[in-house]
């Protein structure tokens, strides 16, 4: 019983430690000027899908964006972008957890992820845009392209700092998702 407590402990210190990255890199990236194109707040949250459970990933996910939206502002809230934000970060998180915890293989987890993650995204917006009378398409489009350098982002960072966890018996789970 100690090991399941300590394994809840470990989810929960690590999902509010990529919460805090969510909250914070965003900041800094606006602060030099690479804005909302590299995706700050998403990386930490794909990233906890590959290091705790699944309901942890995908709720961190969901949270992170909307406490955001509540204490900075950003993502907005309207337009609603935050939302789409929160959908897109509890998809990636849900898929990297779920596939990873089930093949453990890296590269898989993080490409269905990050298109399940852009899907999530598209599809939301062409919704939002068609209920706010815009161009759906245009709209749609313009999200996809936009969260590219974000996308060449995660496929950089995230097998670097998922190996080296690995390679030091780190905080991967093995089990419980």
């Amino acid at each position: 019983m100690a090991a399941a407590g300590e394994d809840r402990l470990r989810a929960i210190v690590i999902s509010a430690s990529m919460a805090a990255l969510g909250l914070v890199l965003p900041v800094a990236f606006h602060a030099v000027g690479l804005g909302s194109e590299f995706l700050p707040m998403l990386l930490p949250l794909l990233l906890n899908g590959f290091l705790v459970p699944l309901r942890w990933a995908a709720l961190t996910g969901l949270a992170v964006p909307l406490l955001s939206a509540a204490v900075t502002g950003m993502p907005p809230l309207y337009p609603p972008v935050a939302v789409v934000l929160s959908a897109e970060a509890a998809a990636v998180g849900t898929v990297a957890a779920t596939v990873y915890g089930r093949r453990r293989r890296l590269w898989l987890a993080l490409l269905a992820a990050i298109a399940a993650g852009r899907m999530t995204a598209v599809l939301l917006t062409w919704v939002l845009a068609r209920v706010f009378l815009l161009p759906a398409r245009t709209a749609s489009l313009a999200i996809l392209i936009q969260g590219l350098p974000g996308v060449a982002l995660q496929v950089a960072v995230v097998p670097l700092v998922v190996r080296s966890l690995s390679k030091r018996g780190g905080v991967l789970f093995s089990d419980e998702r």
